[in-house]
C-alpha cells in the first residue's frame, strides 16, 4: 500500500525535504546522455558542505616525504614551500628562455615599427607623435640623435600597452633590448601567475606547475614575449584578472562556509536562510579584477569583451555557491545580494581605469599642440547638444569613434592575415622577421654551401596546440556533461579570447592575436593530462599507464619546442633545416 502521510516539516533554515517528484525518472534525452558520461546534479556523493564550497588542496603521499627522510611534523611546512618553490622554478626557466639574447635580431621587426616609436613618445611627452618615414634605420644606428617629433600622431589603440613598452625604453634606452624588456618581463610573470592559478583551480601544485611549464615552452607566447607588440600586454592583464576572480571565488565561498551552522559532528550543513540572505561584504579582488580589465581594455579594446565574459562567469559562480550552501532559489538570491555589488566593483572600475589610462593625452594641451584631436571639441563642437559635457570628454569620445570606424573598416589584404577558424590548428602563423644571410655572416656557418635562413616566426608549439584541440573537447565534455566548474572557467576564458573574432571575418586579423587565450589552452592540456594520470584511488597499473602516457606527451611537447627554437629566436640555420621545419605549406 502506498503511504499518503505528509512528511514532517524540515527544521528551520534547512532545505526542504525531497518530494516524490524528485525521484521520478528524468526525461529520455537526459537518460541517453548518461551513455556519454552525463552526471545529473546531485548524483555525486554528498560530503561536508564546507569541503564542497572550499575543496582542500591535494596532499602528496606520505611516502614522498619519507623517501626524503622528512619527519611528519615538517610535512606541512614543506608543502607550503613547494607551493611557491615549484612555480618560481618554472618561472625562472621561462625567464631565461625569454631574456637570453633578447636584443636579437637587432632590428625593428613587424609591427614594432609602430609601438616602439609610439611608446618612446608616450613615455617622453604623454601622447604619440607623428614620426617621419624610414626613421627606423636612424633609431637602430644612433637612437640618441633621433629628435622627438612635435606633431601628434594618429594611433588606433589605447595607450596602456605603449606606456608598458615605454617603461622598458625609459630604463634601458631606445634599443631592441629596451623596447622588448617589459614584454619579456610580463611574459615571465605570466608563467608564474599561471602556475599559481592552475594550482588554485585544480587544487594541485603539480598540475599548476605543469600548466605554467606548458606556457613556458609555447612558441607563440615566447615570440610575443620577445617582441614589443601590444598583445602580450593584453594577455597579461586578462590573466591577472582571471586569477583575481579565482581568489575572490574562494574567499566568497569560504565566508559562506564559515556562516553555515554545524551539525552534532561539527560538520557544516546547508542552511537556506544563510545561503539566501548572507551579505559577502567587500570583495577587493573583484575590484582588482576590474582594474586589470580596465588596463586590458586600455591596451586593446578586446579587454571590454573579456569583461563581459568574466562578468557572466562570476555571477554564475555566486549562484552556484549559494546553491551549494542550501539556497532554494540560488539565482534569485544572487540577483538580490551579489549582482549589483559585482557590477559596481568591476564595470565602473574598469571604465574609470580605462579613461584614466588616457591621462597623458587628457593632460596635454588643447590648443592644437597636444595629443591628436585633443582640441577637437574646442574647434568643432561648441554649439552641439552635448556641449554641457567637458570638452576633454567630447574630444575623447570623438577620437574613439574615429578609431572604431578604422577598425571595422580595416579590410585591406595582408600576406599573413588568417581566419580565426584556423588558429587552433596553426593554419597561418606570422613571420615577424626574415633574412637570408650569406655564409660567414649573421651566424651562418662559413662552411655552408649556400645561404642560411634566419626567421622569427609567431607559431605556437605545434604538438602543444594540436594536443590542445583534444584538450578543448575534453574540457567541453567535463563542463557540459560532468558539471565541472573548472572546465567551465577554462572554456569561458578561452572563448573570450577567440569567439569575438568570428564577428570580424572580413577584417584583416592575424594569428598572433591568439596569444590572449594561450594560458587557458595550457590549463586545458594540464587538465587533460591530470585525467590521464587517473583519479585518486586508481589502481597502481592504471596510475603507471597514465603516467607513461602523460610523460610521453609532455616530453614530445618539450622536444617540439626545442626543435622550433631557432625559428622563435631568429637564429641562422641552413636552408634545408628551415624547409624541414615548414611542416605545412601555409607556414611559408
Amino acid at each position: 500500500m502506498t503511504s499518503t502521510a505528509t512528511p514532517p516539516p524540515s527544521p528551520a533554515g534547512a532545505p526542504p525535504a525531497p518530494s516524490a517528484g524528485r525521484d521520478e525518472e528524468p526525461p529520455i534525452w537526459l537518460r541517453r546522455l548518461r551513455a556519454f558520461g552525463y552526471a545529473p546534479r546531485g548524483a555525486a556523493p554528498r560530503t561536508d558542505v564546507r569541503t564542497r564550497l572550499v575543496p582542500p588542496y591535494a596532499q602528496p603521499s606520505p611516502q614522498l616525504w619519507m623517501t626524503f627522510g622528512l619527519p611528519p611534523q615538517v610535512w606541512g611546512t614543506w608543502q607550503r614551500v613547494l607551493s611557491w618553490a615549484g612555480p618560481l622554478l618554472v618561472a625562472l626557466v621561462a625567464g631565461v628562455l625569454r631574456f637570453v639574447h633578447l636584443g636579437s635580431p637587432k632590428a625593428v621587426i613587424f609591427d614594432e615599427t609602430y609601438y616602439v616609436k609610439d611608446a618612446w613618445a608616450t613615455i617622453r611627452q604623454g601622447y604619440e607623435a607623428n614620426w617621419p618615414k624610414d626613421i627606423d634605420k636612424s633609431i637602430l644606428a644612433d637612437p640618441q640623435s633621433v629628435p622627438l617629433p612635435l606633431d601628434p600622431g594618429y594611433v588606433v589603440h589605447p595607450p596602456v600597452g605603449k606606456w608598458v613598452i615605454g617603461l622598458g625604453e625609459w630604463m634601458f634606452g631606445l634599443t631592441p633590448f629596451g623596447w622588448r624588456f617589459m614584454t619579456a618581463a610580463l611574459g615571465t610573470l605570466s608563467v608564474l601567475m599561471l602556475c599559481r592559478i592552475g594550482r588554485r583551480l585544480f587544487r594541485s601544485t603539480f598540475l599548476g606547475c605543469l600548466a605554467g611549464a606548458l606556457l613556458a615552452v609555447d612558441g607563440l607566447h615566447l615570440v610575443m614575449s620577445r617582441t614589443a607588440l601590444l598583445d602580450l600586454v593584453l594577455m597579461f592583464f586578462v590573466l591577472a584578472a582571471f586569477g583575481a576572480l579565482l581568489i575572490d571565488r574562494d574567499r566568497a565561498r569560504a565566508r559562506l562556509a564559515d556562516a553555515l551552522p554545524l551539525d552534532d559532528e561539527g560538520r557544516a550543513r546547508p542552511d537556506r536562510r544563510t545561503a539566501e540572505t548572507l551579505r559577502l561584504g567587500l570583495r577587493p579582488y573583484r575590484i582588482a579584477a576590474g582594474v586589470c580589465l580596465g588596463l586590458a581594455a586600455g591596451t586593446k579594446w578586446n579587454g571590454f569583451v573579456v569583461l563581459a565574459f568574466f562578468g557572466v562567469l562570476t555571477v554564475l559562480w555566486d549562484a552556484a555557491a549559494r546553491r551549494t550552501a542550501g539556497a532554494g532559489s540560488p539565482y534569485a538570491a544572487m540577483l538580490r545580494r551579489d549582482a549589483l555589488p559585482g557590477f559596481l566593483s568591476t564595470v565602473p572600475v574598469a571604465v574609470v581605469t580605462y579613461v584614466a589610462s588616457w591621462s597623458g593625452w587628457l593632460l596635454s594641451s588643447d590648443d592644437g599642440k597636444g595629443g591628436y584631436l585633443r582640441d577637437w571639441a574646442a574647434k568643432n563642437d561648441r554649439g552641439s547638444a552635448l556641449s554641457f559635457l567637458p570638452e576633454w570628454l567630447r574630444s575623447l569620445w570623438h577620437y574613439e569613434t574615429e578609431v572604431y570606424k578604422f577598425h571595422v573598416g580595416l579590410t585591406s589584404g595582408h600576406t599573413y592575415e588568417s581566419n580565426p577558424w584556423s588558429w587552433l590548428v596553426l593554419g597561418r602563423p606570422v613571420s615577424f622577421f626574415y633574412e637570408s644571410p650569406e655564409p660567414g655572416a649573421d651566424g651562418c656557418p662559413a662552411t655552408q654551401a649556400g645561404k642560411c635562413a634566419r626567421e622569427v616566426l609567431a607559431l605556437g608549439t605545434p604538438l602543444l596546440w594540436w594536443a590542445g584541440c583534444f584538450a578543448l573537447l575534453y574540457v567541453l565534455w567535463r563542463w557540459l556533461l560532468r558539471r565541472d566548474w573548472r572546465a567551465g572557467a577554462i572554456a569561458c576564458a578561452l572563448a573570450a579570447g577567440l569567439l569575438p573574432w568570428f564577428n570580424y571575418q572580413e577584417r584583416t586579423i592575424f594569428y598572433f592575436y591568439a596569444v590572449v587565450f594561450v594560458p587557458y589552452l595550457c590549463l586545458a592540456v594540464a587538465m587533460m593530462i591530470g585525467a590521464l594520470l587517473g583519479p585518486a584511488g586508481s589502481s597502481e597499473r592504471r596510475r603507471t599507464l597514465g603516467a607513461i602516457g602523460a610523460g610521453v606527451l609532455v616530453l614530445l611537447i618539450v622536444w617540439n619546442f626545442i626543435y622550433f627554437w631557432p625559428l622563435y629566436t631568429g637564429q641562422s640555420i641552413p636552408m634545408d633545416s628551415w624547409r624541414g621545419r615548414m611542416w605545412l605549406d601555409t607556414w611559408v
